[in-house]
């Protein structure tokens, strides 16, 4: 009996062998699985192939001390730096390049990075003014007024649009630093109406201001092995190379303003009320978030409006960057987080419109994201994490700006939930990504937008295995990759030339790393790999080069056919079956087809805005995996009811057919030799171009299904066309490609055979677009919950 088996499977590859040349007889193959070869840079004794630091990797480094003033009444920043540059280097040094990005915001001196424009069918006022604005100096930009040497001996200097370069008095050699002072000031822009990351909100109905100081002094920029000076102008899209430093920052602001920013206060004694004091010490060991500056201070605040002054003094070592927020709308909170035996003040800036939503979820989310990112990356290395709602979404090192505001009545909509609790997850995790393992923004978007996104993925997957989450599993990607290719660039291009940014710099790589983990090299393997990636590289200069080469050298696993596919083409997977061929023992007989039938069911529970992909399974499988918003009564709100179950739903039951299947007996002599084995020869094409693993799920006639998985390397010898033979125990009565959606297939109408219909797509929710970005507007439905409790 196994001579006679093991014949039959001999006999059926060599045929498969001779289909695939007669498929394709010019050539079994292109090039999809050839090593990347002289695409990545060659190793060095900076670099090395393995994609750690060599033995003589160098980074520089620059240390400031600066002191700003904030005018609020006449909205301008005036501030007085002293840098000192240390030349770690192998190289000689003429001259500097620093930052001055809020050039972007001037009308002369900003990169003038021009897009086509159209003439809009209707004009109005405003865009005229706004013609007219372009041909003249609006008043924004840095003005210099000082740059000097330590002994305060004029510099000369070379401002070239978002670029400055100083030239240095005498060349500054290897081991050797260098002091320059630099004062300057400008006219803080309406973030709200003239865009960018940093400004103020202002906000009519109190008459006060929010104020988020981001890139606001110059800075230096990074000289690497690599590249040697990273000066490519700021347009104010790729974002920012930094050099690490420590920061001493003292900044003067009105006595009722309360200042969040990056780092540790050193006198808060000094700035806050006795009371408030006292809070910020009891805060220290809370347990849960405490307000240290109340609701009700904050409101009284708006009201008075001090014309006193105060000033707050921060430090922070071994940072890229600094940037800080100030408002007296704030309300503040905090509470201490535990990773690795260490202590971290997670806390939360927000005003009165943000307070239902920030008070109790922001500080808790901060936490359980640098957990979670510990988890996956390394262990979160600075004192404090800190989240500030100002209607946008950007960060810094220990602090980011983020959105979410509530209804006036403090009620909310289920996407302004999930949508404040997505970017408050993402922009604290950017602590990682860049902040810490410091990839190059302007160069490659995608290093740290793209790891970021995936890292939060799995951050938001361990908030609630119902998170709506929409960036990392495989399918929420598919309609961009079927987009025509001249709409498409690899995740290999640089930041500016991107058309679709948002999908090419976020989702499409967290998309590929997701892939990998769960279907690719598995969780375990990637884990390892990506840890160590993190690790090797923290509070360096990664390239992609070195994540790639990172990623095999940990895991043993040969990745150059993902990398070139996934990352620098713009093929999509679009894998089909073409045909199956049933056989049993007697070959002459077809399948025999039954007819489909008619069921009664009932809809799917509460929930659809939740696709219950792999990574959600596997995460409810582990019983070590502690879900936050289960342990954390507080945080089971309105929507953690509603999509449990515990909220009302349609019982309504309705009409489907169930598809019919094939039935054939196997004669004696058939049963004798093949102990009632059916085996189904399937041919699958690639025609989308990216190669993929195959994941077939076969459906049984008892109605049970098994799931066979064909790593990638099977396209290997033909890239368009395989066909593989499976030997079941039982009959077969439907097969589908990639069940649980794991490839980023564009095209699930060819990946079915039998009388499976692929399933139409939908959205449980989508996001409200209001004024404010992550406002919610309208009715929802915990509002209209409470109505009824109420007897309205």
């Amino acid at each position: 009996m196994k001579k006679v088996f093991l014949s039959f499977l001999m006999l059926n590859a060599l045929w498969a062998g001779a289909q695939n040349i007669q498929n394709n007889p010019g050539s079994n193959h292109g090039n999809k699985f050839e090593q990347l070869g002289g695409i990545l840079p060659t190793p060095n004794e900076y670099r090395t192939a393995s994609g750690a630091p060599g033995p003589k990797y160098w980074q520089q480094k620059a240390d400031y001390d600066i002191k700003a003033e904030l005018d609020e009444e006449k909205l301008t920043l005036k501030g007085s730096e002293t840098i000192t540059y240390f030349n770690n280097s192998p190289d000689v040094l003429n001259y500097l390049w620093l930052q001055v990005d809020e050039n972007e915001h001037s009308s002369t001196k900003n990169a003038n990075y021009q897009n086509s424009q159209s003439m809009p069918r209707n004009m109005t006022p405003q865009m005229v003014e706004r013609f007219e604005e372009a041909k003249s100096d609006n008043g924004y930009g840095v003005n210099l007024t000082k740059v000097t040497d330590a002994m305060n001996k004029p510099l000369k200097y070379t401002v070239n649009k978002t670029m400055m370069r100083v030239e240095l008095p005498t060349p500054l050699k290897p081991g050797q630093k260098f002091v320059l002072n630099i004062d300057w000031n400008y006219k803080i822009g309406n973030r709200m109406t003239q865009g960018g990351r940093g400004g103020y909100e202002y906000f009519p109905e109190d008459g006060n201001y929010l104020f988020t100081i981001t890139q606001w002094y110059p800075r230096l920029c990074v000289y690497s092995d690599f590249q040697g000076w990273q000066n490519h102008q700021f347009t104010g899209r790729g974002e920012f190379a930094l050099t690490f430093g420590n920061f001493k920052v003292q900044m003067t602001v009105p006595a009722d303003h309360v200042i969040g920013a990056t780092g540790e206060c050193q006198n808060y004694q000094q700035v806050l009320t006795p009371a408030q004091f006292a809070r910020w010490q009891k805060a220290q060991t809370a347990k849960e978030p405490m307000e240290i500056v109340t609701l009700d201070e904050a409101k009284k605040a708006e009201g008075q409006k001090s014309k006193a002054k105060k000033t707050w003094v921060f430090k922070a070592d071994n940072v890229r960057d600094f940037a800080w927020g100030s408002s007296r709308k704030f309300v503040w909170d905090g509470f201490p987080a535990m990773v690795e035996g260490k202590k971290i003040m997670c806390m939360s800036y927000y005003g009165k419109e943000a307070y239902s939503l920030y008070r109790k979820f922001s500080s808790k989310a901060v936490a359980h994201t640098i957990k979670t990112y510990s988890k996956f990356t390394i262990p979160y290395p600075y004192p404090v994490a800190q989240s500030v709602e100002a209607a946008n979404g950007m960060e810094y090192p220990m602090i980011c700006f983020n959105y979410g505001r509530t209804e006036k009545d403090g009620s909310y909509s289920e996407a302004t939930k999930y949508g404040m609790l997505g970017v408050v997850i993402h922009e604290v995790g950017h602590n990682f990504f860049p902040m810490i393992i410091n990839s190059d923004e302007r160069q490659w978007s995608w290093m740290d937008e793209g790891l970021n996104s995936f890292v939060e993925y799995l951050t938001e997957e361990l908030w609630d295995n119902k998170f709506p989450t929409r960036g990392g599993p495989a399918w929420t990607i598919t309609d961009y990759m079927k987009l025509p290719k001249d709409q498409l660039e690899p995740i290999m291009s640089n930041s500016e030339n991107i058309v679709g940014f948002g999908p090419n710099a976020y989702t499409k790589p967290a998309t590929g790393l997701n892939i990998l983990r769960e279907t690719i090299m598995g969780r375990e393997q990637f884990d390892y790999a990506f840890k160590e990636y993190a690790r090797r590289w923290a509070f360096k200069h990664p390239e992609p080069a070195d994540l790639f080469r990172t990623m095999e050298d940990a895991s043993g696993e040969d990745l150059d056919w993902f990398w070139r596919g996934w990352f620098y083409g713009t093929d999509a997977c679009d894998l089909a079956i073409d045909t199956v061929k049933y056989f049993t023992a007697d070959l002459t007989k077809e399948p025999q087809q039954v007819g489909e039938s008619k069921q009664m069911r009932s809809l799917p529970k509460p929930g659809g805005s939740t696709f219950d992909d792999i990574s959600k399974i596997r995460n409810r499988e582990d019983k070590n995996i502690k879900f936050a918003s289960d342990v954390d009564i507080a945080l089971q709100d309105f929507y953690y009811r509603y999509n449990r179950g515990l909220e009302a739903y349609d019982t309504t039951k309705y009409e489907v057919a169930v598809p019919g299947s094939n039935t054939e007996p196997l004669d004696a002599e058939a049963k004798a030799k093949l102990g009632g084995k059916h085996f189904y020869e399937i041919t699958f094409s690639n025609k989308g171009g990216l190669v993929m693993p195959i994941i077939v799920e076969f459906t049984f006639k008892d109605g049970t299904t098994e799931v066979d998985r064909i790593p990638a390397q099977v396209w290997r010898l033909n890239e368009g066309k395989v066909t593989k033979t499976f030997m079941k125990d039982k009959e077969v009565v439907s097969i589908k490609l990639d069940p649980m959606k794991e490839t980023a297939d564009i095209n699930t109408n060819n990946n079915s055979w039998g009388d499976i219909k692929a399933p139409s797509k939908f959205a449980a929710f989508k996001m409200k677009q209001g004024a404010v970005r992550g406002q919610s507007t309208g009715i929802n439905p915990m509002q209209k919950a409470e109505e009824k409790k109420k007897g309205f």
